[in-house]
Parts: structure tokens; sequence; C-alpha cells
């Protein structure tokens, strides 16, 4: 399974001619690393006596954030699994109209799957989000840098899945599903690009005030 492997070995795995594990779960990856970082900050903040105020809110967050990678590390695999059904049911037998209407399911429903999964990464994103929002305001100010890394990764992380959302979205002959997912898309990307931009502004005002 991909989420046991060493880096070295999944990132080779990614360079190499195989096209999954590919952008699926490497997106997904990016939102794990994102939600590690905020939980670095968390950690980094807790038990210090300048952040006593803020000690309870940190240890929600480092809680739920931890959640959050765990599901994240999860979808590395997922991607790659969803991928490997679509192959799977292109590769079904179809000399038959019985084998080509079998075949046709096969491949919506598991296309259908594939989509699903990069949608999944992209709503944790932005519970992530919010997360890494709540770090950068009252975290550790040492680390305001490594919660804005976070919100940064976690925003790479939905946009990287919503292109995976999108090119299995155009595989389908389905539109009010294809309809419905692509509005959930947009907004998920609008509401991902405002949380963005409010965390760097926190950030920066942290930095400058140093």
């Amino acid at each position: 399974m991909a989420i046991r492997k060493t880096m070295r070995t999944f990132l080779d795995e990614v360079a190499s001619s195989s096209p999954a594990p590919g952008g699926g779960s490497v997106a997904a990856l990016a939102g794990a690393l994102g939600a590690a970082l905020t939980s670095m900050v968390c950690n980094l903040t807790v038990g210090k006596k300048k952040y006593a105020d803020v000690e309870d809110e940190m240890k929600k967050v480092v809680e739920q954030s931890e959640h959050l990678r765990e599901q994240f590390t999860e979808l590395i695999e997922r991607d790659t699994a969803a991928f490997n059904k679509v192959m799977e049911a292109f590769a079904l037998p179809k000399d038959t109209d019985p084998q080509k209407a079998l075949r046709a399911a096969a491949i919506r429903e598991a296309t259908k799957e594939a989509t699903l999964v990069p949608l999944e990464v992209m709503k944790h994103c932005i519970d992530a989000l919010a997360l890494a929002r709540a770090v950068a305001s009252s975290g550790n100010a040492n680390s305001v840098s490594d919660a804005g890394v976070a919100a940064y990764m976690l925003h790479a992380a939905l946009e990287s899945a919503a292109l995976n959302v999108r090119i299995n979205l155009n595989g389908l002959n389905d539109p009010e599903f294809v309809g419905w997912k692509q509005d959930e898309v947009q907004s998920l990307r609008s509401t991902s690009a405002g949380v963005l931009e409010e965390i760097q502004t926190v950030v920066d005002e942290r930095l400058t005030k140093g």
C-alpha cells in the first residue's frame, strides 16, 4: 500500500510510466502535509506560557488536524484504487451487446467513484484550511510561516483535486451528476481562495510585527 511505503519509493512510483499513483494521490498527499504542519504549529504552541490563553483551543485544533491528516493519508491509497477500478472496467470484454452494456455500466460507476474521491479531498481541504487559519491567528508566532505553508499546501491540494474531478466528469454522460458536481467544485474552489487570502493577510501582519 502507498501509505506504508517510504517517501522515496512513493516518489519513484509517481515519476514512473505507471499512471497511478498520479495527480489525485499527490493532491491527497499535499493535504496530509498541510494538516501535519497545522498540527506542528499547535504542538509548538501548547505548553508555552506566552500562549496559555489559547492552549485549550490549540489542543482542540490539533485533535481535528490529526484526524484530517489520517483521512488525507487514506485518500492517497483510495485514489489509486479508484483509478485502477476504472482501468479494470475498460478492460472488460465487449464482444457481445450484453458485454458492451455491462462494460459501459461498469465504466460509468467506476468513473463516478473516481470523481468522488478527489471531491472528498477538496471537502477535507476546506475543513483543514479553517484549522490553518486558527493556528495562523493564534498559534506560536515563531511558527506563523509554517501556518502559511500549511494554508498554501491545502489550497494547492484542493485545486489539484479539482482538476482530477473535472477530468473524470469529462468522461461521464450524466448531465445531472456532472452539473451538480461542477457546481460543487466551483463553490469549494471559491471558498478555498477566500480562506487562503484571509490567512495570507494574517501571516503577513504577524511576520511584519516580528
